[in-house]
This record gives structure tokens, sequence and C-alpha cells, in this order.
């Protein structure tokens, strides 16, 4: 089978609306985060101790928004107890991110 090289150059290309939508700086971390499991806002923000409350709730609407991340109320009385998973969707990103792990530790020693 031909590998298929799309025209990531054009507007309307599904790859490079995939690509512009992954390339936030926190979204593949956060892929990577919830691939553990799922987890509520708390444990994200000590993972990702760098990252903004607000920047990591504006992050995981628009995650959810686009399909890769659930929303769980686990107790609707206050204090609310909500975590995030990632989808079946969200989790198909394993095996791409995982080749973009290889290939940074195989050509490590380049740098």
């Amino acid at each position: 089978m031909a590998l298929v090289i799309p025209d990531v150059l054009e507007e309307s290309c599904a790859t490079r609306q995939a690509l512009e939508r992954l390339a936030a700086k926190w979204r593949v971390l956060l892929v990577y985060a919830l691939l553990a499991g799922p987890q509520r806002h708390a444990e994200l923000r000590r993972r990702l101790p760098d990252i903004t409350q607000k920047v990591l709730t504006e992050t995981l609407r628009g995650m959810t928004a686009d399909g890769l991340v659930e929303r769980r109320v686990l107790k609707d009385t206050a204090p609310q107890h909500i975590e995030y998973a990632l989808t079946e969707l969200g989790k198909t990103l394993q095996a791409p991110l995982a080749a973009i792990c290889e290939w940074a530790i195989t050509h490590n020693e380049n740098r």
C-alpha cells in the first residue's frame, strides 16, 4: 500500500485541521496524562505544574468539544467531583504518539 501524503498546506485538509487541534501547547501532554486513566482537575494540575488552572480548564473544554476527552460528574452536590477521561477517539492517539516518542528517543543523540 502506497503512503498517501495529503496537501497539509490546504486549509480544508483534514490532516491540517487535526494537526492544528493537536498542536496547541498542552493538548498532547494532556493526552499523555490521561492515557494513565481518568483523572480529576487537581490531579492533572499536579502532573502538569506549569499549566494554569484557566488554561487547563479551557484546554479540557476544547478537547471535550473535539470529542477527545469526556467530562464525568461523579458528585453533583457541592463540592462537585468531576473527572476527565479520554474517549475512544482520544485513545486512538496512543499509537501515533508512541511513534513520535520512539522517533524522538532514536534521534535524541543528534542534538
